[in-house]
């Protein structure tokens, strides 16, 4: 089957357009001929070596975590799909490949593709859908009244973030460039901060939860604006201990992320709030009621742009600048 090949880590190293054996089905798993792949940061970021220390891919690989497209072959011990079957998933987290012509999934991964998405709009789902979810609901546990900030509410996982959140019952607020402002409002945002005109410490407080998903200098920031009990929920990093014990990490990589947390948890503690970091985790249940939403209208997707499979190295450089408003798809059927 045509991929797009990691051969090697490197930042801003090309990916290789070529061949891999078609995968062989396990009792468990899904064929999926893949029609479309979503593009997250994540993607550049094993690329470019960043996360081999806890995710130790054996190489060479396909790239690419979100998947949309049809089942072709079910394994022996699958129940919940069938052949011809539309489907959707972010694939296990210690996998990745979606950038080919198939993959396949573990059925406890998959779920049915929203309704009334195209394969393009359903792939941009899967991963940020789903650490937005695992963030307001399994993390931080939000309820109705709660005031959350999302960070950077016009990307992938903010754009859902804002609006799990006001399903929710929350007030929301989120930083945007004044380009995205009416973006985030029709989303649902209750207060909207130009992050190049104003310092979101400086004009909100005592909220509920924070969504981290920027640097180090706003993540110090966001503890400011917490009430006492409050928490930060990071994308972004520094991993913690919490993370390195879930993964199974060696000793010596469990001080390593004690070393990267520590300021965080510290600024934490003298807030009397709460600091974790999130990396989410494949979800099929939890994709299921997330189609529920998008075919019911109560969440909808936001695609920036859409690459056909031959420019998925450009799909990858497109998104690793970071302007993007909502998600990256590449066409691959």
């Amino acid at each position: 089957m045509k991929a797009f090949i990691l051969d090697c880590y490197g930042r801003g190293k090309p990916l290789r357009f070529g061949d891999l054996p078609q995968p062989v089905l396990r009792d468990t798993e899904v064929l999926v001929e893949i029609h479309a792949a979503g593009v997250n940061p994540l993607d550049y970021k094993i690329r470019d070596g960043e996360f081999k220390l806890i995710l130790p891919f054996k190489l060479p690989v396909a790239l690419g975590s979100d998947l949309a497209g049809v089942v072709s072959e079910i394994g022996a011990k699958v129940t919940d799909f069938k052949p011809g079957d539309e489907v959707y998933a972010r694939v296990n987290t210690q996998s990745i490949g979606t950038f080919a012509e198939y993959f396949a999934v573990d059925q406890a991964d998959l779920a049915l593709k929203p309704k009334t998405l195209s394969m393009e709009e359903a792939a941009s789902v899967p991963l940020v859908a789903l650490t937005a979810w695992q963030a307001l609901f399994d993390r931080a546990q939000i309820k109705p009244g709660d005031k959350i900030l999302v960070q950077a509410g016009s990307g992938g996982v903010g754009v859902f973030a804002i609006q799990l959140a006001k399903y929710a019952g929350a007030t929301v607020a989120t930083t945007a460039g004044a380009g995205s402002a009416d973006l985030v409002r029709s989303l649902g945002a209750d207060r909207v901060i130009d992050y190049r005109a104003e310092e979101f410490s400086s004009v909100l407080s005592d909220y509920d939860m924070v969504l981290n998903s920027q640097d180090a200098a706003a993540l110090a920031k966001s503890f400011a604006i917490l009430k006492p009990g409050g928490q930060v929920v990071s994308i972004s990093g520094p991993p913690d201990t919490d993370f390195a014990d879930a993964i199974g990490a060696s000793w010596m990589v469990k001080q390593v992320m004690r070393l990267l947390s520590l300021k965080a948890r510290r600024q934490a503690r003298q807030r009397g709030a709460h600091y974790s970091f999130l990396f989410m985790q494949a979800n099929g249940p939890q994709l299921a009621k997330i189609a529920e939403l998008i075919d019911a209208g109560t969440v909808r997707t936001v695609v920036d742009r859409v690459f056909p499979f031959a420019q998925t190295n450009e799909a990858l450089a497109y998104v690793e600048t970071g302007r993007t408003k909502g998600k990256v798809v590449i066409k691959i059927k």
